[in-house]
């Protein structure tokens, strides 16, 4: 997995995660998350490039919820594939997440 990142002004940035988010990419972007400049308030992440998400990637888009939420910025998911909705809805995930559509 890659992930491309835009910045859209000096406060927001979209996470575009290419392919798969399993056990073996998730730690990508888990660091990629944690290392956000500290300016950065609105996180987007953009799944319309992602054909796959494992257990182990819900893991890592839940903590980063959290720990967004308790640095009070603002974290979306978006723009996802329908195998990967199928996914967050099944597990619940779609009401834990903020999901923009």
């Amino acid at each position: 997995m890659t992930i491309r990142t835009e910045k859209n002004s000096v406060t927001s940035i979209i996470l575009y995660p290419i392919d798969r988010l399993d056990t073996a990419a998730a730690p990508l972007l888990e660091k990629k998350i944690q290392q956000l400049e500290s300016d950065i308030t609105d996180i987007t992440l953009d799944l319309s490039q992602l054909s796959y998400i494992s257990s182990m990637g819900l893991r890592v888009l839940l903590q980063a919820k959290k720990l967004l939420n308790e640095q009070g910025k603002q974290f979306i998911v978006k723009n996802m594939s329908e195998s990967v909705r199928e996914v967050f809805e099944m597990t619940g995930f779609i009401n834990l997440i903020f999901i923009d559509t």
